[in-house]
């Protein structure tokens, strides 16, 4: 091969290397930008009885718990408490559902190390995959005595 045909091959490599590094920089800002718009995310659920409502932030934190006017009058102490720990519950879900939707597009059709390297272990296996979302568990109380009201605070600690 002659001088001159070097140089244009040698050219054709350097421009098609600049063009996939163009690429690789779109698509990591582009992969940046979804990921902060995933975090922005944040989820809210109200609970069935509407006493409480609870707004989570992408990272499962609660960020506000807000409870109806009636809700120290409706409902005791336990029954409150289990509204709110099933609602942060569903709040996290709504959280992280609309997160995955938002980072989705980037994840389809990405190579994972066994499909480059045979043998090797998944990417995706060393994620751990979040909780399962269990209900709290009612106390039982005995048939006889009337549960505990909020406003009836003998007996307890407060």
């Amino acid at each position: 091969m002659s001088n001159p045909e070097l140089e244009a091959r040698n050219a054709a490599l350097r421009g098609q290397v600049d063009t996939m590094l163009a690429n690789l920089e779109r698509q990591t800002a582009q992969l940046k930008q979804a990921q902060a718009e995933a975090m922005s995310k944040t989820g809210r659920a109200t609970s069935q009885d509407g006493l409480v409502e609870v707004t989570v932030n992408a990272g499962g934190i609660v960020t506000g718990v807000t409870f109806a006017p009636a809700a120290f009058e409706r409902s005791t102490p336990e029954k409150l408490g289990q509204s709110v720990v099933a609602t942060i519950q569903r709040a996290a879900l709504n959280a992280r559902e609309q997160a995955d939707a938002v980072l989705a597009p980037y994840q389809e059709g990405i190579p994972d190390l066994p499909d480059l390297f045979p043998g090797m272990p998944s990417i995706k296996d060393l994620i751990p995959a979040p909780p399962p979302i269990v209900p709290p568990t009612p106390q039982q109380h005995n048939e006889d005595e009337p549960p505990e009201s909020f406003m009836d605070r003998r007996g307890s600690q407060w």
